[in-house]
């Protein structure tokens, strides 16, 4: 699908929701699409969809929809087996076919890591490769960075998912601070043979959209297709 761009994690936590924002506050700043869909693949207990909900509700030329969600905080098929209910994965895809057709442009963020599981037989990996979506990789800045990186390139890599770049996520001033220390970006890119599309710095204050679009303003948003 190649007006989309699915935002993946090498984990929960590490930054898929600000990253998602950021590109987001990039858009509605300049405009680049005349309308943008985004859709979160699932959501288990609550987050995601009440934060975007509220931060870009008024916003007209942005449509955003969450197709299942689950009350427990738990993965999916335990979030949904608590609740009795099953995984319709055709509801996600008919919802992600409505958005493509209405907008320009849709960004999907996933849930957990490229590794979660989505069912009892699939994972996030799984959606990427099977619905061919163009992924990027967001990685905390942290101490094992190196080794999530190669090993979630490593299974994209075997899935065929076409993996974009991955950006880097600071989660506290102290991860910025030693971002070359913990995630040096020519040493990851000569591993993985993947390039770093940009760092997001730690971030206090999600609603400043003048600080995130001078943040996008610096990743290589033409290899996401966002430029």
């Amino acid at each position: 699908m190649g007006n989309s761009l699915f935002i993946v994690g090498t984990n929960t936590d590490v930054g898929k929701t600000v990253v998602t924002t950021t590109l987001i506050a990039y858009q509605q700043k300049y405009q680049i699409f005349s309308s943008l869909g985004l859709l979160k693949l699932m959501q288990t207990g609550t987050g995601d969809h009440e934060f975007y909900t509220k931060t870009f509700a008024s916003q007209e030329s942005i449509e955003i929809i969450t197709p299942l969600k689950f009350a427990a905080p738990l993965a999916p098929p335990i979030a949904a087996e608590l609740e009795k209910k099953t995984i319709d994965l055709g509801v996600v895809w008919q919802n992600l076919c409505q958005l493509q057709a209405k907008h320009n442009f849709v960004l999907i963020e996933g849930i957990g890591g490229l590794g979660s599981p989505v069912t009892h037989e699939l994972t996030v990996a799984n959606i990427a490769s099977e619905w061919r979506l163009p992924s990027i990789l967001v990685c905390a800045v942290e101490l094992g960075a190196i080794s999530q990186i190669v090993a979630n390139v490593a299974l994209a890599r075997s899935m065929n998912i076409d993996l974009r770049g991955i950006i880097l996520s600071c989660t506290s001033l102290e991860q910025e601070q030693q971002q070359e220390n913990l995630a040096p970006k020519l040493l990851i890119e000569s591993l993985t043979q993947i390039p770093i599309l940009g760092t997001l710095p730690h971030i206090q204050d999600l609603e400043d959209h003048d600080r995130l679009v001078e943040i996008a303003s610096s990743w290589d948003l033409e290899i996401m297709g966002l430029n």
